[in-house]
């Protein structure tokens, strides 16, 4: 089972904002008009989409990248486009290598087409979709110029079947396997737009096949037939793979989407049907839902805490009959531990803390607890002052392990609590725990008001929550054995959910594959080690790229290299787009810039990829009319 655990260390707590990288516009962005221009609206279709559907032709990515430092994209008229950088100028040059037939679009309304899609299995060895139902197998002459191989079907018995390509990946000297996702069969029995009414039209379960399909490279010959996949195993998904490839190391391959995709031997998961008491009812005039049943607060957190630059400072609600030499508090420099003596059944346990490690570290001698027993409320606060040793870093927990783990699995002392930035606020979690355990003792609310805004978290309008947690896509990471099973270290169905912000710029050898992940307003790289079983490593952080990638609402692209991260608005027509441009580090600041990528006459944008030509990153962009190209300047 993957599992991804942030190393609190690297995390950059001093981090305090980004600074503008003035990068001369002129010298960096080359826009070039394109005769041979791509376009969003080759393909149409009068069947229903699902909103997956819709999400992955929104992301799909024209551009496919060359391990020989080219690319390739296939334009409105199916011709395949070649763009080359020159290494004397590093101007781009774009050339036909192929003419795919035109495809014939099917009379039927039972399947919807897909974009052209391709990959590259290995140098000179090209992998094409025309999004109708055929794949193509290309060969690079050493004169530049492709040739056809082979032509192919998922299935024959289905020749109209569209599938999409994801990647291709060379296992060995003699075999490539390609990765392609199709809507399932079981769901084009769907009811299409043109048969039904609109009033008639009902919501239906939609799933993705994901396939592994093997070639025998070294007997691939020239043939004008058409021949069937040799399908080297299926899995079975509710979305579109975001993200696909082969892991040497582990000799796996790993499906990146925003489900975990099973067998198709394996049960589809039962669907969930709410009780009646889940089903919110709406009310009639003058009714209130409320007065019928009694409300209870939720639970509150197990302490409060605010911190200045050199303390911070913790508040446990205790019962008032526990004594003060029923209180046993050891602090050292990195770690505290705390037990209270008292009855270990009672409603609200108590605290109980084993030399657990703290955020950061801290000066025992001047550091002291107070009790305040409140003999008039029925809690006490158990008050912690710590002095920082590192005075003017800011604290992110008050313990190194919380909010590590999803709240389904993280132990109750590790649960994540957010700091209260008013100090005067931090007492009142002694009364939102005299509300909660009113609440199941009398079975109402006492106060009527819930927690309040006493309980510890954010101020007010410090952050959109909402805009906040939706930045980036929620994943996991499913694993494929090379003969179809699940390998030994991986379990179907527990796969850590992630929510993901960047994936490696096309190209990039998935044997290094890297992930960019949310972890509260940062973004914390985790990179695949070489092991073969796949182990998940924080190796460097973003510091605040969620948060400032919340605010872009247009990016349509996000990719990451070893040092960069690289946000692609889409650009609508007569306006263009931006490419944000942000760096890590471990200083109070770091550069972003800010780079005017279409100048709106160029179209939407359509695919991005990055090359290497002569030591120097050029980045490749490719829009409706226009190519555009960025030389990286770090």
């Amino acid at each position: 089972m993957d599992i991804f655990t942030v190393n609190r260390k690297l995390l950059n707590s001093n981090f305090e904002g980004y600074k503008l990288d003035l990068v001369d516009q002129d010298q960096v962005i080359s826009r070039f008009p394109l005769e041979l221009g791509a376009s969003q609206s080759t393909i149409s279709s009068r069947t229903l989409l699902s909103f997956q559907e819709v999400q992955s032709k929104i992301s799909h990515n024209h551009l496919a990248v060359s391990p020989e430092n080219y690319a390739i994209y296939v334009d409105e008229a199916y011709r395949v486009i070649q763009i080359s950088i020159a290494p004397d100028t590093l101007l781009p040059s774009a050339r036909v290598v192929y003419e795919l037939p035109k495809p014939i679009r099917p009379s039927s309304d039972e399947y919807h087409p897909e974009y052209p899609s391709a990959a590259f299995a290995s140098q000179g060895l090209l992998i094409l979709s025309d999004g109708y139902g055929l794949m193509y197998i290309l060969r690079c002459n050493p004169d530049g110029q492709f040739i056809l191989i082979s032509t192919y079907q998922l299935e024959r018995s289905n020749p109209d079947r569209p599938f999409l390509i994801h990647s291709a990946s060379s296992v060995d000297g003699n075999t490539a396997v390609v990765i392609l996702s199709s809507r399932s069969t079981d769901s084009q029995k769907d009811q299409t737009a043109s048969a039904l009414k609109a009033s008639e039209r009902t919501p239906s379960r939609v799933e993705f096949d994901v396939y592994g399909v093997r070639f025998d490279v070294s007997s691939l010959n020239t043939s004008e037939n058409i021949s069937g996949m040799d399908v080297l195993w299926n899995r079975r998904g509710d979305e579109v793979p975001i993200y696909t490839g082969y892991n040497p190391h582990s000799q796996a391959f790993f499906l990146i989407g925003g489900s975990s995709y099973r067998s198709l031997q394996s049960p589809p998961p039962p669907s969930y049907t709410p009780s009646a008491d889940e089903i919110a009812p709406i009310p009639r005039p003058n009714e209130d839902l409320d007065a019928e049943k009694p409300s209870y607060p939720p639970k509150p957190p197990p302490y409060s805490w605010t911190q200045t630059s050199d303390s911070v400072t913790v508040a446990f609600p205790l019962p008032s009959s526990i004594s003060k030499s029923g209180i046993h508090v050891k602090l050292t420099s990195e770690a505290l531990s705390l037990s209270v003596d008292g009855d270990p059944s009672a409603i609200t346990p108590l605290p109980k803390y084993t030399s657990k490690a703290l955020w950061d570290r801290i000066s025992p001698s001047s550091s002291y607890w107070t009790w305040d027993k409140e003999a008039e409320h029925s809690f006490g606060c158990l008050t912690l002052h710590l002095d920082k040793q590192h005075e003017g870093t800011k604290w992110m927990q008050v313990f190194a392990s919380a909010g590590t783990k999803p709240a389904s699995e993280s132990d109750p002392e590790d649960v994540e609590v957010p700091e209260t930035l008013d100090p005067s606020e931090i007492w009142h979690i002694r009364e939102a725990l005299e509300k909660y355990t009113a609440a199941l003792t009398s079975g109402e609310d006492a106060s009527g008001l819930g927690l309040g805004k006493g309980v510890p978290g954010l101020a007010e309008g410090e952050m959109d929550e909402e805009v906040d947690s939706t930045v980036g896509r929620m994943a996991r990471v499913s694993w494929v054995g090379f003969d179809g099973a699940s390998p030994s270290w991986y379990q179907p169905g527990r796969e850590q959910p992630i929510q993901l912000l960047s994936v490696p710029f096309p190209g990039t050898p998935s044997s290094s594959l890297s992930l960019i992940m949310k972890e509260g307003v940062d973004g914390v790289v985790f990179a695949l080690g070489s092991d073969t079983t796949p182990k998940w490593s924080h190796t460097k952080s973003f510091s605040a790229l969620s948060f400032v990638l919340a605010s872009k609402q247009d990016v349509k692209f996000t990719y990451h290299t070893s040092d960069l991260v690289f946000a692609f608005e889409n650009g609508l027509r007569d306006r263009g787009g931006n490419v944000y441009v942000y760096q890590g580090t471990t200083e109070k600041w770091a550069k972003q810039a800010i780079l005017r990528l279409g100048d709106g006459a160029g179209g939407s944008l359509l695919g991005v990829g990055m090359v290497e030509v002569q030591g120097k990153r050029i980045v490749i962009a490719l829009a409706e009319k226009e190519l555009i190209t960025l030389r990286v300047w770090h």
